[in-house]
Parts: C-alpha cells; structure tokens; sequence
C-alpha cells in the first residue's frame, strides 16, 4: 500500500494523511537545488577555462579535459547509478553523491595542478551520476501523481534548464570578480544546505529485487563510457579518428550486449515494466532529442556573441538571461499548464513546436541583426518551448514508474539528455564548421561564421520536429491501475500502472 492509499487501517473510508505542505515544500527545494548544482557544473567551467589554463598551465590538447572528465564519469555511470539506489536506499545513495560532490568542489578548487583538477572534476561526475536518478526517484516517491507531483516536476524541469543557461552567466561573474577557484567552491555551503532537508524526503518503497544485474552494469557503463569518451573526442579530432571510430564500434557492441542481457536476463538491470510503456520510450528518446539540439544551440549562441559580436565572457553570459527566463517560466507555468489542460501528446507537440519556432526565428540571424529585436525575442521563445519540453517529457517519462524502480527510471532520461548533449555539441558542429568551410569560399569570415551557425540551428529545429513525429507516434493516453486492480484514469492501451 502506498502512502496515498491509506495511513490508517480502520476500514474501506480510511484515508492517508496528507504529507504537511511545508515539508513537501522543503524537499521540493532539496530535490530542485541538488539537479540545479550538478546540470550548474556541466557548463560553469567554460567561461572559466582560458583563466584555469593561465592559472595551472594546463596544455591546449588537455584542457577539454576539465569539461571532458565531469561528463564522461556523469554520463557513463548513470545507469548503474540509478539501480543502485533502488536496491541499496534513495536517501542514503543520494545523499553519499551530494557528499562526494562537494568534496571534489572542494577539493577541485583547490586544486594546485591541472592533472589534480581533472581527476577531481571527474570524481564530481562520479558524485552527480550518483545523486541525480536519486533526485527524481526520490520526488516520485514524495509527490504524489497529479497536481503535487507536477508542481514538483516544473520546478525540477525549470532548474535543469536556468542551471544550464546559469553555469554560463555564474562561470562569467565569478571568473570576472572572484577567482575560477570559487567557481567550484560555491558548491560547497549550498550542498550542505541541500544535506541538511534530505530527512523531508520519502524513501519510497523498497525494491523487490536486492541484487545488480553485474554483467548489465559492467556492459552499460563501459558502452555509455566509451560513446561519450568518443563524442566528446570528436570536436577536437574528428569523426575519422582512429581513436573515435574504435570507441564507437566498441561502444555499439557493447549496448547491443547490454540489450541482449536486458531481454534473457533473469532480474535485469532495466526492469521490462520501466519500457513497457511506449510514452515513457518516446519520452527518453524525445529527451535525446531536445538535449541534442538545446545543448548545440547554446554553443552556437556563445560562438555568435563572442566571434560574431566580440562580446566579453561576461556579456555573453548576461545575454543568456531571456532564454533562462523563458525557461523558467515555462517550467513553473507553461508546462505544467499544458499537462493540465490538454493531452500528454498534445502537451508535448504543442512545447517541442515552440521550442523549433524560437531556434527557427535564430536561424534567420546575420551579422547584422537586432540583438534587441531579434536574438533576445528568439532566445525567450526557445527557452518557453524547451522548458515546457522538459517538464512535460519528464513527466511522461516517470508516469505510473512504481517507486521501488524509480531510480533507474529517471536514470533512463538523464543518461539520454547527457548523451544528447554530447552528441549535439559534436554533431551539429560538424555541421556548422562544415557549412562555414563553403561559405568562406565566397563571402567574408563573418558572414560565413553566421551561415554556420544558421545551419545548426537549422538542424535542431529539424530534430525538435522529429520529437513531434515520436510523440505523436507514441505517446497515448495512459491507464492507471491500483494494486486491487481496480482500473482508473483514461482508456488508451491499458498499460498496466501503479
């Protein structure tokens, strides 16, 4: 039995104490700010790296690697991250990443030698990989379906998007008016808040199943490993390294032996009701998606500002601000408004649509554009529409997950968007670099940069469509089940639920 189906016991009209509000309000903020640091640290250190390479004299060809090592370790462990916590406890998994987290923060900002940094910034990624399906699982476990779970889910949603777009705006100032080293030292007093209101969480219910699939996790994270060491490898060498090709083909071999355990396996590491549902598959894989063309947008922004424009680090940041605004916005209203009065399929079209018109209107940029009349409008657009997308592809993605299996749930979504990221910053840049080359043939390096930069955009606008084909073609509506039984919610293909 639930916590929502019955506290008491004393017959067919007991009903469940409510959980008291401001409890649940302190694990909302617990669960919003513990993804805000970890997504934050995926993109503070950009700003940051010309300061950290004069600093610690760190080499060109290993200064990626500051970047490089956080999302390798966060993306290739997620998964086994996740059921982990199922088995072993939420709160006592999530809470040891937090605390591995920030002592690498801290220790990263102390770090005396390029070679120090790195191995800390991927010890973050360790700490992240562990805490972050904790984080969702945990707010599955919390909040119950509907309004609750929702209000929850936007503002989880709206700080994975401001934290992305913030890390930007954060790694500008502090660079700027403090030193790079507080850049990772900020982390430290926020995750000992974050620590101490981890007792308003709900553990939720313990997984039936108390052992690790240890063929599943050994092939899932050396092939997630080997395909963001590979993506991330891409820019600076290209997709015909040696290097890059092998690390692909193992990769693929890999996951096709993690699917074949997946399906023959006896207690598998993704449970086969996680998958069972075709929203929550189009839900990850719409996810994959955004993240590629979201994480490359961004990129090309920056190039644009900077190259283009010859915008400062800190004005690039700054001009971020419409973009994380339209996020958040979208997060806390937009999303959850369109969950609430339309279909989930609809809800999801209707947000990837305005996510594709926000980077279509980028695409029209040139060097000589409003900033104030076209790229900030456009920049806001695209922040309502991506954040929308999360919120909404969030909650798709965890609907009716039993909270015994949750971690790997929400594992599943963030080891999409992380790989999606990855796979968009390389993808889509080749594409760019690619368009740039012709176009210098014939016009000034300006204009060729910005025709570049169009065809990116472009491109994620042609991905955010796609979304709207898997989300059509998938996501149905959805019927809930209780334990006895009982049927309730709407009709759709009576998949089986909580």
């Amino acid at each position: 039995m639930t916590q929502q189906e019955g506290a008491t016991a004393s017959g067919p009209a007991a009903v469940a104490e409510p959980v008291p509000d401001r409890r649940l309000g302190v694990a909302t903020w617990v669960i919003a700010f513990a993804r805000f640091l970890v997504v934050l640290d995926g993109t503070i250190m950009i700003v940051a790296l010309p300061s950290i390479q004069d600093s610690l004299k760190i080499s060109s060809s290993n200064l990626n690697w500051v970047i490089n090592a956080y999302s390798l370790t966060f993306g290739g462990l997620m998964l086994v991250a996740g059921r982990v916590g199922d088995v072993y406890g939420r709160k006592r998994v999530f809470s040891t990443g937090l605390v591995l987290f920030g002592a690498a923060s801290l220790l990263g900002g102390l770090a005396p030698t390029g070679g120090a940094l790195i191995g800390f910034r991927a010890v973050q990624g360790v700490g992240a990989a562990i805490a972050t399906p904790g984080a969702l699982s945990l707010l599955i476990a919390t909040f119950p379906e509907g309004r609750p779970r929702t209000r929850a889910l936007g503002l989880y949603g709206g700080m994975t998007g401001l934290a992305s777009v913030m890390g930007l705006v954060l790694g500008g100032v502090l660079t700027t008016y403090a030193s790079w080293r507080w850049v990772l030292l900020v982390n430290v007093p926020v995750i000992i808040g974050v620590l101490l209101g981890v007792n308003a969480l709900d553990e939720g219910e313990p997984a039936e199943r108390t052992r690790i699939d240890v063929p599943g996790a050994i092939t899932a994270t050396l092939g997630a490993g080997s395909l963001v060491y590979a993506v991330d490898r891409v820019g600076e060498h290209g997709w015909s390294d040696a290097v890059v090709v092998g690390c692909l083909i193992a990769s693929a071999a890999l996951l096709a032996a993690f699917a074949v355990l997946q399906r023959t396996g006896r207690a598998p590491m993704i449970p086969r009701e996680v998958v069972s549902d075709r929203g929550r598959v189009g839900a990850n894989i719409v996810t994959l998606l955004m993240s590629t063309g979201s994480f490359a947008t961004y990129f090309f922004l920056t190039l644009y500002m900077q190259q283009v424009l010859g915008y400062s680090a800190l004005r690039t940041g700054l001009m971020y601000l419409p973009l994380a605004v339209g996020f958040g916005i979208a997060a806390g209203a937009v999303g959850p408004q369109l969950l609430a009065r339309t279909s989930e399929k609809a809800a999801l079209s209707l947000a990837l649509a305005l996510a594709a018109a926000g980077t279509a209107w980028l695409g029209f940029l040139t060097v000589h554009s409003s900033v104030y009349g076209m790229m900030l409008p456009a920049s806001l657009v695209t922040g309502l529409g991506l954040g929308a997308t999360v919120v909404v592809a969030t909650g798709i993605g965890v609907r009716g997950i039993d909270s015994s299996e949750a971690g790997i749930g929400s594992a599943l979504l963030t080891a999409g968007s992380q790989i999606g990221g990855a796979l968009g910053l390389a993808g889509l840049a080749t594409v760019a670099v690619t368009t740039t080359r012709h176009a210098a043939k014939g016009t000034a390096l300006p204009d060729a940069l910005v025709h570049g930069y169009t065809a990116g955009f472009k491109v994620a606008v042609g991905l955010y469509l796609l979304g709207i084909v898997v989300s059509l073609g998938t996501v149905t509506p959805y019927a809930r089940t209780s334990r006895d039984g009982e049927e309730g919610g709407a009709g759709g293909d009576g998949l089986p639920g909580e």
